[in-house]
Parts: structure tokens; sequence; C-alpha cells
């Protein structure tokens, strides 16, 4: 008959948490129905994944605490008659060391907390450094990275990145915790460029939160397939993560004309002849926003026949000559700065459809002008189109 378990057994079953105290209920001690549910928790562990619980700093913090459970089972040799006839995975005979009724050289409180990768620097009754198991499956995601198969695609991507850093047409911004992440963000996560290359549709988590699965690729060829909370968390802790801006605008004007210059485009800025009350009423403070590549005189001689330029004729205000800019990129910059003074005015086309030009603002030539001149010094950003006083304001 096997022998009876002994106290040293009995602390390390405690600090698992199986009740140690022997009450009997309906012909089983509490002790002994603890030491069952713990071993069902395990055999529905071994149902779910297919395979026994295993140790390792890379398995979820619940398997390493089911496989230490079930090394102490084994070599338990009361335990192991009490669980012969709950064995239907045959989990009790994996192990050679069942031998020993006695659990010899067993880890300390402190050692086996350590193991679990739980700080036990303190009360150990008192788990305040314990991760939850949310934190914890993310850490988990963000180091499980695997070599990206077609990384040469994305090579040059960072190849160029570095150069734009170090020409200073990039900066590294310090990363606000939980900010926003899209595709085509760039980060620094651990000292290595992460690139976000694919984002999954919104989907609720576990937790209720919105979330979505991302495709990152990383400078040194790795990539992880991970969710954007992982990557978030990722980049709250590390203290030195950073983000990667977008480039600069450089100069978006040829500060002079050479006979052989091919302009990108022209900014032009256009005032209406109509004699529609509300555009007569703000003629001097309403005026069209528009970027084109070619000629602007060209583009206007039939304004009067075409609703985007409210069906009559316009006053050419000022024209500037773009070099070397992406034309459509500056428009919707454009218009996006003056957006909250857009004008919202309904026209009936020559057809009889009703049309809504979108390129007309209540914004002076002076503020325009102003705006375009922090275009040109990259201080745009800064500022914003205040409607009220017809002024442009720090943000």
């Amino acid at each position: 008959m096997a022998k009876k378990i002994t106290d040293d057994d009995l602390e390390l079953l405690g600090a698992l948490g199986v009740e140690t105290e022997a009450r009997k209920t309906g012909g089983l001690s509490a002790r002994d129905q603890r030491i069952i549910a713990g071993f069902e928790e395990i055999g529905r562990f071994v149902q779910e994944h297919g395979r026994s619980p295993e140790h390792g700093e890379s398995r979820d913090i619940f398997e390493r605490l089911y496989a230490v459970r079930l090394d102490q089972i084994r070599k338990s040799g009361e335990c192991r008659e009490l669980l012969s006839s709950m064995d239907p995975h045959g989990l009790l005979l994996e192990s050679p060391e069942t031998s020993s009724n006695v659990v010899r050289d067993e880890p300390s409180d402190a050692e086996l907390l350590e193991a679990l990768g739980v700080d036990s620097g303190g009360d150990v009754t008192e788990l305040v450094h314990v991760r939850s198991r949310e934190e914890i499956k993310a850490a988990e995601e963000v180091a499980q990275r695997n070599p990206c198969e077609d990384f040469e695609v994305f090579q040059p991507v960072f190849e160029k990145v570095q150069r734009e850093l170090i020409s200073g047409l990039r900066q590294t911004l310090k990363y606000k915790d939980n900010a926003e992440v899209n595709v085509g963000d760039i980060f620094i996560l651990d000292g290595q460029k992460a690139l976000v290359a694919a984002k999954g549709e919104l989907f609720t988590n576990y937790y209720g939160r919105p979330d979505s699965r991302l495709r990152v690729i990383f400078d040194n060829g790795t990539e992880s397939d991970l969710l954007v909370r992982s990557l978030q968390r990722a980049l709250n802790k590390d203290k030195a993560s950073r983000r990667i801006t977008e480039p600069e605008l450089g100069p978006l004007f040829s500060s002079e004309e050479d006979e052989d210059d091919i302009p990108s485009g022209y900014i032009y800025v256009l005032r209406s002849k109509s004699e529609h009350p509300f555009v007569r009423q703000n003629r001097l403070v309403l005026h069209k926003i528009g970027v084109t590549g070619g000629d602007v005189k060209t583009r206007i001689a039939n304004a009067k026949k075409d609703p985007t330029y409210l069906l009559a004729d316009v006053e050419v205000v000022a024209i500037y000559k773009l070099a070397q800019i992406n034309r459509k990129l500056l428009e919707t910059l454009l218009h996006k700065f003056f957006g909250s003074s857009r004008l919202d005015l309904e026209l009936k086309d020559r057809f009889g459809f009703e049309v809504t030009p979108r390129e007309w603002f209540l914004a002076p030539y002076a503020v325009i002008e102003e705006a375009i001149g922090k275009l040109v010094d990259g201080s745009i950003g800064n500022y914003r189109y205040d409607p009220a006083t017809a002024a442009i304001i720090p943000i």
C-alpha cells in the first residue's frame, strides 16, 4: 500500500493551490477533491491541445503551472493511487520518476514562482507582480517572429528610411502610449525598425475591446503576425521606442527658373465674378484654391459653363509655380487646411443637375498667401485656420 503523503508534500501541494486540510465530504476529503479538480484541468488542457503541458519560457504561464502540478502529482504515490482510475490520457504513466512517494529536492516557493515568471521579492501570498493573461500573451506574441520570405520587397524601404533619417528628411518621435497604429507606420522597437505592412479587419477581442491583426516586418529580415494591442503594449513597455515620421516636405517652389526647368504644376487662387447673392456679398473673401499640371488660363477658359467655377467667369488672383512635388497631395493638404471654411452652396449645372463645388473657401487672400508661405518653410503642420477670426493660429 502506498506510503502516506509527507508534510513536505503537503506544503508543496498547498503552494500549488491544493487544499491540504482533510475535511471529509461525500467520502473524499477536501484535499482529495482539489487534487482531482486540478488533475481534471490538466486533462482538459491535453484534450484541447493534443499534448501534455510543457515547461519553458515560451509557454503560457497556465501551461507551465499545469506542467509543474503534473510533475508533483506523478512524484506522489498517494496522488497516483487517487487518480489512477481517472487518467484516460495516460498522464500518470509518462514520467519515469514515479517510484517514490516522497517529493525530494522540491523547489522552494521563491524558485517555483520565479520559474513561472512571477517576481517573488515580497510576500508570496500577495502576488502583486503577476501579469495578466492578456499581457503575457501579448508579450509572447511580439517575441515570436518568423523569417520574412519576401523580405527583398521590404529591404529597400528600410534602406531608404535609414538614408532619410541620416539626411534629416525623417525624424523619430517618442511613441505616445497606445497611439494609433496604421498600415505604413514605422516604429523603432527594441532597437529594430518595424514596418506595419498589413492590417486585418477590426474585431472585438475576448476582453470586449476592438483589435486587428497586423503583419509587421522588422529590418532584421523577420516578421510577426500580431495584434494591434500587442504591438501597442510592446511599444509602451520599451522606454526607448520611437515612431519614425513621414518625410518632411522639401522646397515646394523653384526659386529661379532655368531654361530647361520643367515645372510640375501650379497653385492657383481664383475669385468668382458670379452674381449669385451670397457670392456677391462675400466676393473679397471667397476664393477657389486649386492645383493643376497644365496652363491655368487654358483651364479656366470655359469657367462660366463649369459648376466647378460657380458657372461664372473668374479672376486670377495669384499663380505659384511648383517644382518636384506631388500636385494631388499638395492640393489635398491645402483643402484640408482650409476645410473648416469650405463653401456649402448647391448650384444647378446646364443639364439641371444639382452640384456642390468643393474647392471654394471663405478665406482672405492674405491668409491663403500666409498658408502657402508656411508650406514653403515646412511649418504648416503647427498651425490651423480659424474661420471665426479668418486667421491662421498656432495649434
